[in-house]
């Protein structure tokens, strides 16, 4: 019998459902799998719950990214924090819950936290059969993760897997396969196409800016300080769904149209990775790794706190990225890179040997062939030893 498939994501930034859809175009081309539902949890609860997850997150990195940083930091305390999350969440997610039974699906793979926790604690009480597979879409494992019963784990990195079999995860059901992104990142490009298309030089550096899929990035003053550069160059300034950065760039370029081409939102993100000399970004979980797939420089911008810096850590310690604590600085940094091509050259390699543009095919393959044991499940007694011993080893 053909396997039904459940992916649920969250609309919270727009990485966990990219993740989403990436692992739902590779179970399509299964033929094992006979049906596959992809969505957004968020839209099975109410909208004051999908409000506090998705609009107050986008509202809080544009007003107050501070405090962001300060309550990933406070909230990465395994075995607590997902009890409290359960009794907001799980009140407001009864539509998502009789959405799965109704599916009666063999397999769930969750991309963000939220809908994991739900079932987890279906999982714990056994009320559905479903195998629960959670996929982490940063590069640090936060105990915001953590679930009480589950299948399966994929992260990024090892390092992750380390910190969570400290945490006391079993390592048998932790697979490092990289954060899923679209399967058209591991086709080839091509340059003279994409060059030709855009009408652009092939023999000029070519900048990408990316102001994400909420357009959150300083646009109009990353494109001062490149129009400062004495080296030659040209740019594609990325504006998101932010169509007043738009205009406010193209109003600022004006004059200076013949290095610069501005765009919304694009769905040629592949192909400029693709071909770009370096991207200029916010480093976020999805970004990053698409960027990475590419063998792609990155010079980080204005990262929000959180797992953003922890990405750039990251970033930073495999030399795969530069960071501009200050814009102002932009141009000094930009110019030493652009004069450098070995360094280039060597940054581009480092983040090419981190990418993992198979790792949508990777999750799949494990979910669907892996042989899975009974979830494993934590009781109140083992999350009481389980923090005893996390405190008595650090």
């Amino acid at each position: 019998m053909k396997k039904k498939v459940m992916i649920l994501s969250a609309s919270v930034g727009s990485g966990h459902v990219k993740a989403a859809d990436a692992l739902e175009k590779v179970f399509l081309e299964r033929p094992e799998v006979g049906e596959v539902f992809c969505d957004d949890s968020l839209d099975h609860t109410n909208i004051l719950h999908k409000q506090f997850y998705s609009t107050l997150y986008k509202r809080l990195s544009e007003l107050t990214p501070e405090f962001l940083g300060w309550w990933y930091e406070t909230s990465d305390d395994p075995w607590v924090t997902d009890r409290v999350r359960l009794m907001i969440d799980l009140p407001q997610a009864l539509p998502l819950v009789s959405l799965i039974r109704d599916f009666e699906p063999d397999k769930i793979v969750c991309t963000h936290f939220m809908p994991a926790g739900v079932i987890a604690h279906l999982l714990k009480r056994e009320q559905i059969k479903a195998e629960l597979s959670i996929v982490v879409t940063d590069f640090h494992f936060h105990a915001m993760w953590i679930a009480r019963a589950f299948h399966h784990y994929f992260v990024a990195q090892e390092e992750d897997r380390i910190h969570m079999e400290a945490l006391g995860l079993p390592g048998d059901r932790i697979s490092v396969s990289g954060i899923p992104i679209d399967p058209i990142f591991e086709e080839p490009v091509d340059r003279t196409e994409v060059f030709s298309r855009y009408d652009l030089d092939l023999e000029t550096p070519l900048i990408l800016v990316a102001g994400g899929a909420l357009g959150l990035s300083p646009g109009a003053a990353v494109v001062k300080r490149l129009q400062a550069l004495r080296r030659p160059f040209q740019a594609i300034i990325l504006c998101g769904s932010n169509a007043e950065m738009k205009k406010r760039v193209e109003q600022q370029i004006e004059g200076d149209r013949e290095r610069f081409r501005v765009l919304g939102y694009t769905e040629d993100m592949r192909d400029l990775m693709g071909v770009a000399s370096l991207i200029l970004t916010k480093p976020g979980g999805m970004t990053t790794a698409e960027a990475l797939a590419c063998g792609l420089p990155i010079v980080i911008l204005d990262p929000i706190g959180g797992q953003e810096e922890r990405n750039s850590d990251m970033l930073l310690e495999k030399g795969a990225a530069v960071k501009c604590a200050e814009v102002t600085v932009l141009t000094h940094k930009l110019d030493q890179l652009l004069g450098d091509p070995p360094r280039l050259s060597r940054m581009a390699e480092s983040a090419r040997s981190l990418g993992r543009p198979d790792a949508a095919r990777s999750i799949v393959e494990t979910v669907l062939t892996g042989q899975q044991a009974e979830a494993k499940r934590y009781s109140r007694a083992d999350e009481r030893n389980l923090r005893k011993a996390i405190e008595k080893n650090k």
